[in-house]
């Protein structure tokens, strides 16, 4: 499916490959005390706002994604990493709703991040790029969101990542979110969260070709580091259940050990197949920096060590949604969220899905979590009065 194109007062018109452009007297101001500008946004849109401007959708990418949730991504070829829940009735239905999906700031997709040119300098940000939190990626958003003549979003969704930015919109933009749905996701990194981070990190940087962040300068980049730094990162995507699975201890393309370091199992090529690939469409500094805003997320550190203040007479209605197997944002963090969302007085329901496909359940089909997400979907429309489909599209 192609983004359709659309017209907006005061707005950019949105073509096959949508950004808009804010100038230099219109920075993004970073809680690290920087400051982005000129700074673009790359942004995809499907289905059609309506007159009221009242079916919008924000859709937040995990650490990874990209604008892409229902386009054909322009690098690899393979479908958005959300078609099978955005599109003409699907849960996210476009024929009803008005769906936008943005690079985050710090990304390599069409948001300005470390790979972009520095105007000051006329050189690739590298290291010079501000370092930036999930809140500076909301405040870009919401930059994009006003641009669009959007007062008010039916609603934020996202998983893991995106779940955060989810979480931020409806504490910092309260009045701004009608629904929201954080999935796979909690309001701050743990500990451990942030040690596989740094492992990955630490991976991009030992690699020769980082050149100390200046690779693009010096025309090379640190593939084997970044790839590295991919395979360690999906291990925690996937559950023990799906990885023994689907390849147990079953060799690769032989029948028996080679006693090399050869990949002879087949989850060994696998992950090297992962890695090899990732490096093709993602920039390694800015998996440093995407990376790194995931640590610095800690929403109670923002309203005195108290979650539930965050929610303080939210008019939001929430759907929260977790996954049994899913080891890296475990149930435990969803369900601090919601007893902080009860303490705080908010609307909120939520639903543990039972799948053994681990974190990355929230990415593929998973007939409960489709049925959960159309059904809050469609309640929070009634709420808000957006008239359901009378005719399908042929």
């Amino acid at each position: 499916m192609t983004p359709s194109p659309q017209s907006f007062d005061s707005a950019p018109t949105v073509s096959e490959r949508p950004s808009v452009v804010f100038g230099l007297d219109q920075p993004l101001v970073t809680d690290g005390g920087g400051s982005i500008a000129p700074l673009t946004i790359g942004f995809e849109t499907y289905g059609a706002l309506n007159s009221a401007r009242s079916n919008a959708i924000l859709l937040c990418h995990a650490l990874t994604g990209d604008q892409y949730a229902a386009s054909v991504h322009p690098v690899t070829g393979k479908p958005g990493w959300w078609d099978v829940l955005v599109g003409p009735g699907l849960p996210f239905d476009t024929d009803r709703f008005f769906v936008i999906c943005s690079n985050v700031v710090g990304g390599c997709m069409g948001t300005t991040g470390p790979a972009s040119i520095n105007s000051a300098t006329g050189r690739a940000y590298g290291l010079d790029f501000p370092v930036v939190t999930i809140r500076d990626m909301v405040r870009a958003q919401a930059m994009l969101i006003d641009r669009l003549g959007i007062d008010m979003l039916f609603c934020v969704a996202g998983g893991s990542m995106g779940g955060m930015q989810v979480l931020q919109w409806a504490a910092s933009y309260p009045e701004r979110v009608f629904a929201a749905m954080p999935i796979a996701t909690a309001a701050r990194h743990s500990s451990q969260n942030i040690a596989f981070h740094e492992v990955g990190r630490q991976a991009v940087m030992a690699d020769p070709d980082w050149r100390g962040g200046r690779y693009l300068d010096e025309g090379v980049r640190p593939e084997k580091g970044l790839a590295v730094a991919r395979m360690s990162a999906h291990i925690t995507y996937l559950s023990e259940q799906a990885l023994q699975r689907k390849f147990g201890r079953k060799l690769q393309a032989r029948a028996a050990p080679t006693f090399s370091f050869d990949a002879d199992f087949q989850i060994e090529s696998y992950l090297r197949h992962q890695g090899l690939a990732f490096v093709e469409r993602f920039d390694a500094n800015s998996y440093l920096f995407v990376t790194r805003a995931c640590d610095y997320f800690d929403l109670a550190a923002d309203y005195g060590g108290s979650l539930a203040r965050a929610f303080t007479g939210a008019k939001t209605r929430f759907c929260v949604i977790s996954f049994t197997s899913d080891w890296l944002y475990p149930t435990s963090a969803s369900r601090a969220i919601v007893h902080a969302l009860n303490a705080g007085g908010a609307s909120v329901s939520f639903v543990e899905i039972a799948s053994d496909k681990g974190h990355d359940a929230f990415l593929l089909y998973e007939p409960d979590f489709f049925a959960t997400t159309r059904g809050f979907l469609e309640s929070a429309a009634r709420a808000r009065g957006i008239a359901p489909v009378t005719a399908r599209r042929s």
